[in-house]
């Protein structure tokens, strides 16, 4: 008698594994090299993707951050007060989506304002404050790459 041998099962993934992996290899030199060679090009591309994978990662907040495109064009109509309102938004999003994944204080609407606003009157505050949203999103993408939402 001749018994059949079944495959071997496969276990089923974690229902909350991501789509598609993220990015984690955000860096201010290469965002700031990159950005003067294509005259701002590739920064409204990183902010773009940044706006998107908050999106993604903080969907449990019922929030959506508007899309970046969006955004340039309103701030020319509002000679950009719409980009520093979205800008408080968008930090404040992820600074509350890092908390919620226990990484920490990485970055707030605080930080906008005292960093990118208020430091700017020394030249490299801005710089600390782009820093610091590659830093969180690095780390809240990681998170999401691993655990999913």
């Amino acid at each position: 008698m001749r018994y059949m041998t079944m495959p071997p099962m496969q276990a089923a993934p974690p229902q909350n594994v991501p789509f598609r992996q993220l990015k984690t290899d955000r860096n201010l030199w290469v965002w700031l090299g990159l950005s003067i060679i294509t005259f701002g090009i590739y920064s409204i591309i990183v902010w773009y993707t940044m706006a998107e994978d908050i999106n993604m990662t903080a969907q449990r907040d019922g929030k959506k951050t508007m899309n970046y495109l969006l955004v340039i064009l309103l701030s020319m109509v509002t000679f950009g007060i719409f980009m520093i309102v979205w800008m408080h938004m968008f930090s404040d999003r992820v600074g509350n989506e890092a908390r919620r994944r226990n990484l920490g204080e990485l970055v707030s609407a605080k930080d906008f304002w005292l960093w990118y606003v208020l430091g700017s009157l020394i030249i490299i505050g801005p710089f600390v404050y782009m820093y610091k949203v590659f830093n969180a999103m690095n780390h809240i993408n990681g998170s999401y790459n691993q655990y999913g939402a």
